[in-house]
């Protein structure tokens, strides 16, 4: 029987040696003519099925057949071996994704601001950034698209995208599998998977994964483990094909997470209590416990294609997502409540995406249509107790609530036509229309935490109450000019634009709002002014040269883009009652740059030898290289002046590299793997400016995997390790301290906290296959 392959589907048509430029790791060889069958690599980052010697973008793409040998747990690990790109933990959680590509992206969570990174669940965009740390199981491949991807992906795709693209079920034969892992600091993670066709023309489906590790390091005040997992999740989908040119899916996955919430490290002693500097990075003081973390999370997705005839393809994608997020957030991660920021997220979301596919024997693209309607409701207390105290209120508490409504729709096109045999021109464009709804409400508590957390603290000021409207439209165009002069080269220049939306800020606080036309009154429409932002976009041009042959390929591209009205959040401090001292704080989010962003991604591999210490092994090395050259034209800070002389593009290191080096040898019946990885990062700031005690320097990685897989695929050992020389590393923080950046100093204690990567760890896999 045909397999109808479908966006969703296994379209990745990967050799079992994958050590191509663009794979982070080969796979097992099983003859030494293997390598001929790398040259077919097939992705969708254009929404249809291209090679990827094809597409004139800077495209990666990962099996996870290949991401699970290298002993990757989650989706953050695809920064290791991937150019130009930050994937983050966000500060102070398990589950929440901060994203950047090239420069661009996004890192506060909260309901109001945008992603500069789309992060698509096969083909289903994520709207909000929680439960966004995907863990790898039930994977088919990752592609990380870099650059923007506004015409194909629309908004809030300026940097790139990332596509999560799960796999599809055997239509001819029962499968069912078994994974089993377990490790350092007591790792223990399972997975089930299993699929059945029930007739000629249904099959289901089901894969169950169980993550649980305790913790790297200990919370000193409650005993609990810190930086520990315990996450559960599933998925099931149904397939109907009734004939070659049909095709049914619905998919419902599911997750919980409810691991211990995640305490920082304070880097400087506690000004008030004189609390001293952690040893172990890993360990914490944190107390706010008035809620527990806890992360739920859940999405259905019905996907359907029709093959009209040979040139036309109906595509459909009808998706719902919803989820929860509760966390304790302890800012001053001490058992005082100085700095306690205990916070709700709900989101949901409905997207229909219709496409219209034509193939022909010049002319190939489509034409689509995508509409979204989301809500995001955000509401979190800061208590300040000693500070309450200081200026006699007690438990003094500045509360936000922010709900956000978002309705977008949007049409588009992309059509590549061949003019010649070797030169082919695409053109695209996309126009959508955003509305954004934002109510924000805040309050001043004193005796403790609000409602919202258990809490009896009482209302004694409302400082924002405000319901605004803003609605954008947007018309992102890319075009390209490729030249083929033969199967092995690849040359194009590719101009494209992308937009990520508008909004308001969500921690604004209207009685801080400026007489912008110094008449002596604040009138509605200056609210509105100070409350709003409007949305950033960037325009790119790359140049690209991709080759493959004679066990050698490769992927070079030269960007620059012009990233305008750079939306920047931030904070001031604001003394309410006069005394001199800050006890509140009030957003300040402006469009305050424009910026320049230059860079170089060489990403390549090379066919070492074959027999080279044993009949029929094989030896490559692949690498990936990426060099950025940032700097901030104008930024305009909190009070007007231009700062750009003392600002950087924040989380991205101006050098990103890694190497791989991989040997396979037959060994017993099987084939053994030795994989070695080396991935550096440049010095990066936490946020536009620098801060040395925050930021993070260059620091370098080394991985190291050994897996067997028998002949038959149906055994699999693996032994991995992740971190071998133990670094030390911040992946993100907090700065409320006094200092130069836009953050207000708040609290009595100082609140300079660093949050860190993993530190040695080392697995131990067992797999298990029919």
């Amino acid at each position: 029987m045909k397999k109808f392959k479908t966006l969703t589907g296994t379209a990745l048509l990967l050799s079992t040696v994958a050590a191509s430029a663009l794979v982070a790791a080969p796979a097992v060889a099983q003859d030494n003519g293997a390598s001929e069958g790398r040259d077919v690599i097939t992705v969708t980052a254009r929404r249809r099925e291209e090679t990827l010697q094809d597409v004139p973008l800077s495209v990666t793409a990962m099996t996870g057949e290949d991401l699970e040998r290298m002993g990757a747990l989650d989706i953050v690990a695809i920064a290791d071996t991937t150019p130009n790109i930050t994937l983050e933990v966000s500060r102070g959680t398990n589950s929440t994704l901060s994203a950047f590509i090239r420069g661009v992206g996004q890192q506060d969570p909260v309901a109001g601001f945008e992603a500069g990174v789309g992060i698509y669940v096969d083909d289903v965009y994520l709207n909000r950034p929680q439960g966004a740390v995907l863990d790898i199981y039930d994977v088919d491949r990752i592609e990380v698209l870099r650059g923007p991807q506004g015409t194909l992906y629309g908004r809030n795709t300026i940097g790139g995208a990332v596509k999560y693209v799960t796999r599809r079920i055997d239509a001819d034969e029962p499968t069912l599998s078994a994974r089993l892992g377990f490790g350092s600091y007591g790792q223990l993670d399972t997975v089930l998977s299993g699929s059945a066709p029930l007739s000629d023309t249904f099959r289901v489906g089901g894969t169950l994964g169980r993550f649980t590790r305790d913790g790297y390091g200990e919370n000193l005040n409650t005993g609990e483990e810190n930086y520990d997992k315990n996450v559960f999740g599933y998925r099931v989908s149904a397939e109907w094909e009734p004939t070659d040119s049909f095709f049914v899916r619905l998919a419902y996955d599911s997750v919980a997470d409810t691991s211990n919430a995640r305490g920082g490290h304070r880097l400087t002693p506690g000004a008030l209590s004189g609390a001293p500097v952690l040893d172990n990075v890993h360990d914490t003081r944190a107390g706010l416990n008035v809620v527990d973390q806890d992360v739920e999370g859940d999405g259905l997705a019905l996907t359907a294609e029709w093959e009209i005839n040979e040139n036309w393809t109906v595509r459909n994608i009808l998706a719902d997502r919803n989820d929860t997020s509760v966390t304790p957030i302890d800012f001053d991660n001490l058992p005082s409540g100085d700095l306690d920021v205990p916070a709700i997220y709900e989101n949901e979301q409905f997207s229909e995406e219709f496409q219209l596919l034509y193939s022909g024997e010049r002319l190939n693209g489509l034409v689509g249509y995508y509409y979204l309607d989301a809500n995001a409701t955000t509401v979190f207390d800061v208590l300040l107790e000693n500070l309450g105290a200081a200026i006699s209120l007690p438990g003094l508490n500045a509360q936000t609530f922010g709900d956000v409504d978002t309705k977008t729709w949007s049409v588009f096109a992309n059509f590549t036509y061949d003019l010649t045999d070797e030169f082919s021109l695409t053109l695209g464009g996309r126009y959508t229309e955003d509305e954004r709804t934002s109510t924000v409400l805040r309050r001043t508590y004193i005796n403790g935490f609000s409602e919202f957390f258990g809490g009896a603290g009482i209302p004694i000021a409302t400082t924002s109450d405000f319901t605004g409207t803003n609605s954008w439209d947007d018309f992102s165009p890319t075009a390209s000019l490729a030249w083929q002069p033969n199967a092995e080269n690849n040359f194009y220049v590719t101009y494209s634009q992308g937009f990520k939306g508008g909004g308001f800020d969500p921690r604004a606080q209207t009685t801080g709002t400026p007489d912008f036309d110094q008449n002596g009154t604040i009138e509605a429409d200056e609210v509105f002014q100070f409350m709003s932002f409007d949305p950033e976009t960037v325009d790119s041009i790359e140049i690209g040269w991709k080759y493959q042959g004679n066990g050698y390929r490769h992927s070079l591209a030269v960007f620059n883009m012009d990233y305008t009205d750079i939306q920047v959040p931030g904070s001031v401090g604001i003394d309410t009652n006069n005394d001199g001292v800050n006890d509140t704080f009030t957003g300040v989010t402006t469009n305050a740059g424009a910026a320049t962003i230059r860079g170089i991604e060489y990403e390549g591999s090379l066919d070492l030898g074959q027999d080279v210490f044993a009949q029929g092994d094989i030896m490559t090395l692949g690498w990936a290289i990426g060099l950025l050259d940032g700097e901030y034209d104008q930024f305009i800070n909190a009070f007007g002046v231009d700062v750009s002389n003392d600002v950087v593009i924040q989380n991205t290191p101006d050098t990103t590299a890694s190497a791989t080096l991989t040997y396979i040898t037959p060994l017993h019946g099987g084939d053994l793997s030795v994989i070695n990885t080396i991935s550096h990062r440049g010095d990066s700031s936490q946020f536009e400016f620098p801060f040395p005690l925050l930021d993070q320097g260059a620091y370098t990685l080394w991985n190291a995997s050994m897996v067997w897989e028998g002949e038959d695929g149906h055994w699999q050992f693996g032994l991995h390790g992740r971190n071998l020389t133990d670094e030390e590393y911040r992946v993100s923080g907090y700065d409320f301290v006094n200092n130069t950046t836009l953050a207000p100093e708040l609290g009595l204690e100082g609140t300079l906290i660093g949050y860190y990567g993993p530190p040695r760890t080392v697995t131990a896999t067992i797999a298990w296959r029919y």
